[in-house]
């Protein structure tokens, strides 16, 4: 065997590749080990041993999809949220930490506001895009009667996709924002939209700009427009109690809060921080 044929030669051939590619280079050890089907504990046993054939062709094909911008997730076609695998493709968003934030703590609100878990609630996750909020927050309050929406037929797909991989009982209903939801009422409305100003693209990474689905990012009116609309309609389709829980850019905790202050005048609204301490999710609770 020749050194070269190793796995410990050849991870360090592709981590040398997306350095010199201005990329990541830890990405190069999480494709490995999506190649071997592994975690990082079993890639460090195996570092001494060949890699076949196959997995080495594999391997280089993805280091070239990466050195190119495109994004690890979408050369594994996997990525994690919430503890469990979420197929991702081209067509919808990469979930980020950040959202799983908006999920637990929306989980650990409506466990506040309705403590009987049993009590099937009426919960909209608007813009699912891979499904990640409505199928983490049915999985994790099975009772709940979880509808997630989407203006993208390809989303929708991925989305029912993850659902159906994961087991989790999930409709799934095609429109933009809120519409598709009109004529029920609901105690649970989550959201991460598209929030991003169009003119903040050119301080982005091409990994995010040239690869992930610009509808998914960018919104008009400096980025608020989707959270506009939602202030508008989601007054008429709210039950007493309910929750409304929606992931921001940092910097839009104030003008977010005060169009749902403004919308909802008898409900309590509140800008949360993420890890980072930074404000990241709009909470707006709505009382009997």
């Amino acid at each position: 065997m020749q050194r070269n044929d190793t796995i410990a030669s050849v991870l360090a051939e592709g981590k040398r590749r997306l350095q010199e590619a201005g990329r990541e280079e830890f990405a190069a050890e999480l494709l490995m080990q999506h190649v071997l089907g592994t975690n990082r504990t079993g890639l460090l046993i195996k570092l001494p041993e060949k890699l076949e054939d196959a997995q080495r062709r594999e391997f280089s094909k993805g280091i070239q999809s990466m050195e190119s911008g495109i994004p690890l997730q979408y050369v594994t076609g996997r990525e994690a949220f919430y503890g469990r695998p979420f197929r991702v493709t081209p067509d919808v968003l990469i979930p980020r930490p950040e959202t799983e934030e908006l999920v637990d703590r929306a989980l650990a609100r409506a466990a506040r506001i309705w403590p009987a878990v049993d009590r099937p609630l009426h919960t909209a996750d608007i813009g699912t895009g891979s499904g990640a909020i409505a199928v983490s927050f049915k999985l994790e309050r099975p009772s709940a009667n979880v509808t997630a929406t989407d203006i993208s037929p390809a989303a929708l797909r991925v989305a029912a996709e993850n659902a159906r991989l994961l087991g989790a009982e999930v409709s799934f209903l095609e429109g933009d924002m809120a519409a598709p939801l009109e004529g029920r009422e609901w105690d649970i409305v989550l959201s991460n939209p598209p929030y991003i100003a169009p003119d903040e693209a050119k301080g982005m990474s091409d990994s995010v700009t040239g690869h992930e689905p610009h509808a998914a990012l960018f919104a008009e009116q400096g980025g608020l427009a989707h959270y506009r609309t939602l202030a508008r309609t989601l007054p008429g389709l709210m039950r007493r109690p309910g929750l409304i829980g929606l992931e921001i850019g940092h910097l839009q905790g104030p003008a977010v809060s005060g169009l749902f202050a403004e919308a909802f005048p008898d409900g309590s609204v509140e800008v949360v921080q993420d890890i980072n301490g930074k404000d990241r999710i709009v909470f707006c609770e709505l009382s009997k």
